[in-house]
């Protein structure tokens, strides 16, 4: 009961993103029913999950679709909950961001924004060409009271696969991550430190994180090109711009002879008695034309790596075992998509026209008004849906990190590998929450409202105990 208590202790404080109580009710159900469902089947899993009545899958299309629960307050208040309620990893003053982007088969011939994609992979499960969404999401790396670290999802939001009008210069995949990026960072008043792989090694990003006076940790390619600064002259200039790069260096060949590199033990999480070589050096990068550190990595088991950082006296074992967090966003991605089901929505468009496998974007620049308004709409049910993926997943982060021992002793089944005194997975604190769902909604007097606004729209033969009791 005490994780229950919890639970809905923070979904309280999201009320202010609906209009009205009877949203925030459905609201409170479907994060409830998205944390304890046992099939990952849409919306019919949570109309099974929570004992609701056939007709409540109606009403919760309807509430997916609704502007009752506004998307920009909703991201607001979670991001100003997450703040409070987490431990965030630092660097020094800077809270500690992670990137990336996320591609999500959808076989809707009738959905807007999905398209062809590429998927760049090394697992041989994964098709190289799928139709699909493609999202991308920011994380906040936080770490538990026994040191392990999870990234706590943020926002996730489908960039691209629709073109609304023909633009000159359209918005790059880079923009539209620069923008979700600083629409978080302005609502949590934080400096930031932004971890993203090396496709977001670019002047489009570094430029406005640096203007803001936030930063960016990457990986920089092996066969990347940096600069010495350009010495200042004894003899008088002539005419033309005072010259800015000095001798080229090729990162790679710093390398051979590993003159000048150190060895030590390896910062990276997870990572026991093994040794690495490192070197670091500050550039110029001729992309952004300003001086940046690049770390140049020999690990035993990766190889060679060059990651890149804009601040230019950080410790470079602090950018190596920042980078190599870098990865705690996939274990997020892995939780959502198989233990949450944060992007299992199958919402069609009834008026949509059929795209054919294997299409690109979505051109509906120019279509009629009403068509954009429906897409715009169906685009944001989408949204809704993922984001309530991600408060479920980060209010489950809340229990395993802060109620550990709570969550432990309310499991009441068996791992094979279960260690109670580790941090638990999204996994056992809903099951957790799932065994104990039908005892906190007998006892009505905690949470009076949801309890009787879920029983007023419950099928009574289908909570355990409650024809017994009723009896």
């Amino acid at each position: 009961m005490a994780l229950w208590i919890e639970w809905f202790r923070c979904i309280h404080t999201l009320r202010s993103a609906c209009s009205r109580h009877a949203t925030f009710l459905w609201m409170a159900l479907v994060l409830t029913a998205m944390a304890i469902r046992p099939d990952l089947l849409g919306v019919t899993s949570f109309v099974r999950a929570a004992f609701l009545d056939s007709s409540c899958y109606h009403r919760l299309l309807h509430f997916f679709h609704s502007p009752a629960l506004s998307l920009p307050s909703l991201l607001r208040v979670w991001i100003k909950l997450v703040m409070t309620l987490f431990d965030p990893v630092m660097e020094g003053r800077y809270v500690v961001f992670v990137a990336d982007g996320l591609k999500v088969s959808k076989e809707g011939k009738k959905m807007p924004a999905v398209k062809s994609l590429h998927q760049e992979s090394a697992n041989n499960s994964k098709s190289e060409y799928i139709m699909g969404h493609s999202f991308q999401a920011i994380s906040l790396l936080v770490r538990s009271p026994v040191g392990h670290v999870f990234a706590v999802p943020l926002i996730s939001r489908i960039c691209e696969g629709l073109i609304w009008n023909h633009s000159h210069n359209p918005k790059s995949l880079l923009d539209k991550l620069v923008i979700l990026f600083l629409e978080v960072v302005q609502v949590a008043e934080v400096p930031a430190l932004l971890v993203a792989d090396a496709y977001y090694a670019s002047r489009k990003v570094i430029e406005p994180l640096l203007r803001r006076g936030d930063h960016l940790v990457t990986r920089a390619r092996i066969n990347s090109v940096a600069y010495k600064p350009a010495g200042v002259r004894k003899k008088k200039r002539g005419r033309g711009r005072p010259r800015k790069y000095g001798e080229k260096v090729h990162l790679r060949n710093l390398f051979k002879g590993w003159q000048g590199f150190a060895e030590a033990k390896s910062p990276v999480y997870g990572e026991e008695n093994i040794t690495i070589k490192y070197h670091a050096v500050n550039l110029m990068w001729r992309p952004v034309g300003k001086i940046v550190r690049f770390v140049l990595v020999k690990h035993p088991s990766r190889g060679r790596i060059i990651l890149l950082s804009t601040m230019l006296d950080i410790d470079p074992l602090k950018v190596i075992e920042i980078y190599g967090l870098r990865f705690k966003i996939e274990v997020s991605f892995k939780q959502a998509i198989h233990t949450i089901g944060t992007y299992g929505y199958h919402f069609w468009m009834r008026d949509m026209k059929p795209i054919k496998r294997g299409s690109g974007n979505q051109n509906i620049s120019r279509a009629e008004k009403q068509y954009k308004t429906d897409v715009r709409r169906k685009v944001a049910a989408y949204h809704r849906y993922v984001q309530l993926g991600c408060i479920a997943q980060g209010l489950l982060q809340h229990l395993a990190i802060n109620h550990r021992i709570i969550v432990w002793r309310t499991f009441r089944s068996w791992l094979r590998t279960m260690r109670p005194d580790l941090t638990p997975s999204e996994m056992v604190i809903a099951h957790a929450l799932r065994s104990s769902f039908p005892d906190f909604l007998l006892n009505t007097d905690s949470e009076p409202d949801l309890t009787k606004f879920i029983l007023e729209h419950a099928a009574y033969d289908r909570i355990p105990g409650f024809l017994m009791m009723s009896g």
